[in-house]
């Protein structure tokens, strides 16, 4: 992402005009845009036109429009984000009040203008400007059959190729067939990793499967790349590293990200400290529960306290459309800063920060025991946690 430029008032309104420059930036833009903010951008509209004679003629314009805000969609697969909202500003082509809705695109400026910038989205523009991020780690996740190429980026976890296949079984009497269809299935694989994985910017490919898969695979693609002089695949050998998974599904990648044998190799990434920090909960909740917590109202009470010392949160909570409960997760974000702890703000497309969601979004490891809040009740626990 690309700051343009930017302007704030003491009052903490203002706008910035921002250009994204890869997939990753519509996700940042996401998590930017809220209901009830204006978003200046160029557009295409339809437009009639009745020329003297009576026919009327449609064309398309291009044009630059400001909308207030009233909806946000995100197509994490496309990586394409639409936002719906009523006109602001005199045009000649869209009246006032009318609605529209922008496809935010790559390399096109757009200024996104706020009632109120909490430090939120002020550190969500300088991450998302900020050039030393990457998804520089890729993970390779298979089992016979079955295989998801994905990117892991300091924002969210994006699968760029499902391949699905039907392997024959191995049987007496039918292991040619098996073997071909594991080739076929092995070379699909190949095709997918050079279509998708850059290895200019990541370090680090995981491969990870049960049993012997992931050698046999390997193998075989180092063979093939030998054959046939794929020398991306040969000059990249060494930043391959097989590991252990229990499937090919998706949802194995958070065990591979916490295998402790490969944290070094993944020690200057943002998804491997989110997970780190999640088992570290986790294992406080099993053996020390009074040091640890989750929802919103055991949270704010260790807070007060100011006993957190790691508070850990999904960004979906900050999406609310409500504006008071977004407030809520944004002062006690700052407040257990200024009390001296570790914020880690996790992403819902993270499979940690899916996991986060399901304990409501918000948890917290304490610096010192609290079990008289154990015998609390949770106030509007993970109430908050779906809305978007």
């Amino acid at each position: 992402m690309k700051l343009v430029s930017k302007s704030f008032e003491k009052d903490s309104s203002g706008h910035v005009t921002l250009i994204p420059d890869e997939a990753e930036d519509m996700w940042h833009a996401y998590n930017l845009i809220a209901v009830g903010d204006r978003l200046r951008s160029t557009t295409i509209r339809r437009v009639q036109t009745e020329s003297a004679t009576g026919s009327v003629s449609s064309n398309k314009i291009r044009t630059t429009l400001t909308l207030a805000v009233k909806n946000i969609e995100f197509d994490t697969q496309a990586c394409v984000l639409r936002v719906n909202g009523r006109n602001t500003e005199e045009n000649q082509f869209v009246k006032m009040g009318a609605y529209h809705t922008i496809d935010l695109e790559l390399n096109r400026k757009f200024t996104l203008i706020k009632d109120h910038w909490d430090f939120i989205a002020l550190d969500r523009v300088e991450t998302a400007c900020d050039p030393t991020q990457h998804a520089d780690l890729a993970a390779i996740i298979l089992h016979e059959g079955l295989c998801h190429i994905c990117l892991v980026t300091s924002s969210m976890t994006v699968v760029r190729a499902k391949i699905d296949m039907n392997v024959p079984r191995k049987r007496k009497g039918y292991c040619a067939q098996h073997d071909k269809g594991l080739l076929k299935f092995y070379d699909a694989i190949i095709q997918g990793i050079l279509r998708h994985i850059n290895f200019d910017v990541v370090k680090c490919v995981l491969v990870g499967s049960p049993g012997f898969v992931k050698d046999q695979f390997f193998d075989y693609m180092i063979q093939q790349a030998t054959k046939l002089e794929w020398k991306v695949l040969l000059e990249n050998k060494s930043k391959f590293l097989l590991v252990h998974s229990s499937s090919g599904h998706k949802h194995a990648l958070k065990e591979i990200l916490s295998d402790s044998s490969i944290a070094s190799r993944l020690a200057d990434t943002k998804a491997s400290s989110e997970v780190k920090a999640l088992d570290t909960f986790y294992s406080t909740l099993q053996n020390e529960p009074d040091k640890a917590y989750y929802g919103i109202g055991h949270v704010e009470k260790a807070n007060e306290a100011m006993a957190v010392e790691t508070l850990l949160v999904t960004d979906k909570l900050f999406r609310s459309a409500d504006l008071a409960t977004r407030k809520r997760y944004v002062n006690l974000v700052e407040s257990v800063k200024d009390n001296g702890g570790e914020v880690k703000i996790f992403s819902s497309l993270h499979v940690s920060g899916e996991q986060l969601g399901q304990l409501s979004g918000v948890a917290a490891l304490l610096r010192f025991p609290m079990p008289d809040l154990a015998d609390e009740e949770e106030e509007d626990d993970g109430s908050d946690s779906d809305q978007d």
